[in-house]
């Protein structure tokens, strides 16, 4: 009896290997059909004994590609044709798009043993790749995912290069990228002027020669350029500081492999996986003391973020041992997007760097390096970019289709289609023109890949956010504001699949509440529909509004004035905590008179204001750095439990940190350590925290917490709260395939509205 079978199978199924893989187990367990890509996935029909088919789609799920993720999504039983053999076929489109775009993947083993051979063809050639590595999402301009469709379409294959894609037995069997230096892009070496620069040596050759003497020079990747310099040459690192006009924000490291990372930060096995992984992202890691980084990389932080080279040419800049480190920080001004082709590179960046390393190869995807670190033993991400977007995320259920655009900060896109979550690459901050068009490319993006144009769209509840106002503009039947902190904890529930209520600890800097306060420190009785207030903390002023996030002096003045009334003026205690050209009279009637002072319940901003009160740091230069300060402090020190008071309004409880904001004020003039001093913060708010998470449980009979929003980057906070809970009895759900501050937003949106369209579409209503 000859059986024949025609499968769909979808999910990461192209770009990855995945049709050679078909051909080669349907001709090992004697199959007669074909393969073929299609925008729907990828089909199969397999011709053959029915055992042999079984033992075919075991293996297929089994043992398939590395960067493969295999469902079936259908099967269909045919008449058999009797076919000679098994063929792959030319792709098809159809109506319903459901193939999932590969994300880009880091130079293989195989490729890098091949680039360093001397008498390979593709020796030190910067573009070599096969079905396992190599550009994937940023090259791509529809599905399915072919050549053509592909910046690559200009470079037509040599004939090497096209004997090797048209051999099944060969690794670059159907691998769309495939090039090598008789056909494949080139290195260029540019001056900020545009203008070429020959050597006897090869482009990257020379680049390494700058940038050993000091230069700023921009390189093109994967998915925009990077400004690079000699990591170890302070002068360069300052320089570039002060040319992209980011004065302190911690700067990104690339190694050349994991035994150089050891020697630069502490490193453990989740860590060593994250780093070494296809995706190499870059890793937060604790810095080993005397390492020979620039102190500059990142002034008054206990870590820094390290990354492993993921493109032939990030090797190849390392191979000669000429540089042991570089910053590799993404090639922008600040809240602009990453650049992405070479005249807009030189344009836009021709003041910041000395030189520019090209090729012509066009990126047609802006893709940000994603970012990760190891909390509690398990990888969280805190951007998610390269190598992962746009991997579908899949979730509990189906919805409608919805698109959700995020919120102001570190913005990034959701686009749901039946019960998978496609999430944009990182935009970053809506601030400027650039990043707003960049906005609109990630929207046409994801509609693009998807083939899916929702007719619902999700945006934040703040009206003044520009994703709101693009909501706003676009031709949608339905537009659904999503209160800022429902959204990330919904989305926590989703990433965990988790459907039934929770209480959600929502903690972050800025949300617009709906009592049009700005929150941030709350406790919430959430579902994927809406929210009910329980808790949260007291609110506090902000003199200045969004001055006060610039300058955390003006929250400790309003900390201070709120703990201990008009005293907090006095200059022998409250004032000398204060940087001593601080405006106190002008201040204390401002906030005596709440004139331009909104109040807010946020735990970001709780952190800022005791930072400045312990004198650690009274200004900023990027959002965050206080409480991060904060941070680093605390893990040198020994804390104490310090005072708090939970009382209760009405239905919900109030978390007052008015005690403790006086208790660390009387320790500081009994001269504790600042170390001493953050880390009682920190053991004080973990407490507090699982207090309030017991006394609302108490009433609602409910344990499972899901815990989210920007303040749970901090690790201390989270390791401790994830602790602390546990031992309480709790359950938390956290965060660790989407960001947990704001780039999370977006999922939390388009569930939200999702779930309330099938409610209005149900006998429910």
């Amino acid at each position: 009896m000859i059986q024949r079978i025609r499968y769909l199978f979808t999910g990461i199924v192209q770009g990855v290997g995945f049709r050679p893989f078909i051909y080669r187990l349907a001709r090992r367990h004697v199959l007669v059909g074909w393969v073929r890509n299609d925008s729907a996935g990828v089909y199969a029909e397999v011709e053959g004994i029915p055992s042999h088919i079984a033992d075919f789609i075991c293996d297929v799920t089994k043992t398939s590609p590395p960067m493969a993720e295999v469902h079936v999504a259908q099967t269909w039983e045919l008449p058999p044709r009797g076919e000679p053999g098994f063929a792959i076929l030319g792709s098809e489109r159809s109506p319903a798009r459901k193939a999932a775009i590969t994300p880009d993947i880091a130079t293989c083993d195989n490729c890098l043993a091949e680039m360093k051979n001397v008498a390979d063809r593709r020796h030190h050639y910067p573009f070599i790749n096969c079905t396992n590595c190599g550009p994937r999402l940023t090259i791509i301009r529809d599905i399915p995912y072919d050549r053509q469709r592909t910046s690559m379409a200009c470079f037509p294959l040599c004939p090497d290069c096209q004997q090797e894609f048209d051999d099944p037995a060969n690794r670059r069997f159907h691998a769309q990228p495939n090039a090598c230096p008789t056909c494949g892009p080139v290195l260029r070496l540019l001056d900020r002027q545009g203008q070429e620069i020959t050597s006897g040596g090869a482009p990257w050759q020379e680049a390494v020669r700058l940038l050993q003497e000091g230069a700023i020079v921009a390189i093109k990747g994967l998915g925009g350029f990077h400004l690079a310099v000699a990591a170890d040459n302070d002068h360069a690192v300052q320089t570039l500081r002060l040319r992209k006009h980011r004065p302190e924000k911690p700067l990104a490291v690339m190694l050349p492999d994991i035994e150089a990372a050891r020697r630069y930060a502490h490193i453990n096995t989740e860590e060593e996986r994250l780093l070494v992984s296809p995706q190499r992202p870059i890793v937060l890691l604790r810095q080993r003391p005397g390492n020979d980084l620039a102190h500059s990389i990142a002034p008054g932080m206990d870590t820094v973020g390290i990354m492993l080279p993921y493109t032939p040419l990030h090797h190849l800049l390392f191979a000669d041992g000429f540089l042991t480190a570089l910053v590799l920080t993404s090639a922008n001004r600040s809240d602009e997007p990453i650049c992405l082709a070479n005249r807009e590179a030189i344009q836009r960046l021709h003041s910041i760097a000395d030189y520019f390393l090209v090729h012509n190869r066009d990126i047609l995807v802006r893709c940000d390096d994603s970012i990760a670190a190891v909390y509690a033993g398990e990888a969280m991400l805190l951007r998610r970019s390269r190598g992962l977007t746009p991997k579908p995320l899949p979730l509990a259920t189906s919805f409608p289709p919805v698109l959700a655009l995020g919120a102001q900060m570190k913005g990034q896109i959701c686009l749901l289609r039946h019960d998978e979550a496609v999430i944009s690459p990182h935009i970053g901050d809506l601030e400027t023109p650039l990043a707003r068009d960049f906005l609109r490319e990630n929207i046409d993006l994801l509609e693009n890949i998807t083939e899916c144009h929702p007719d619902i769209i999700a945006c934040d509840l703040h009206p003044d956010y520009y994703s709101s106002q693009a909501a706003s503009r676009m031709t949608a039947n339905t537009i659904i504001p999503v209160q800022h902190h429902h959204a990330h904890i919904v989305s926590c529930m989703a990433e965990n699949q988790v459907t039934d209520p929770v209480l959600g600890l929502a903690m972050d800097g800025t949300g617009l509440g709906t009592d049009g306060r700005i929150w941030g420190g709350e406790f919430l009785l959430t579902d994927m529909l809406s929210f009910q207030r329980l808790g949260h903390f007291r609110y506090f002023l902000l003199p200045g509004g969004d001055q006060a996030i610039r300058q955390p002096w003006r929250t400790a003045a309003a900390l201070l004035f709120s703990a201990f009334g008009a005293a907090w003026q006095d200059p022998a205690r409250r004032l000398s905590l204060l940087p001593m050209d601080f405006p106190a009279p002008a201040l204390h009637q401002m906030i005596e008179r709440r004139v331009n002072c909104p109040e807010t319940s946020s735990l970001g901003r709780l952190f800022d204001g005791v930072a400045a009160i312990l004198g650690l740091r009274g200004r900023v230069s990027f959002e965050g750095q206080a409480a991060m300060e904060l941070e680093a402090s605390a893990g040198k020190g020994k804390g104490v439990n310090l005072p708090y008071e939970i009382t209760k309004e009405g239905t919900v409880f109030i978390l007052d940190c008015r005690p403790m904001i006086r208790a660390l004020v009387d320790h500081v003039f009994l001269g504790a350590s600042l170390a001493d001093q953050a880390a009682s913060f920190h053991q004080t708010i973990i407490a507090a925290i699982t207090d309030m998470a017991g006394k609302i449980a108490s009433e609602t009979n409910i344990r499972r917490l899901a815990l989210s929003g920007g303040c749970f980057q901090n690790r201390i906070l989270l390791e401790g709260c994830l602790a602390s809970l546990s031992k309480a009895g709790f359950t938390a759900l956290r965060h660790r395939r989407v960001p947990t501050n704001d780039g999370g937003i977006a999922l939390g949106q388009a569930v939200i509205a999702g779930s309330r369209m099938k409610k209005e579409g149900s006998d429910e209503i």
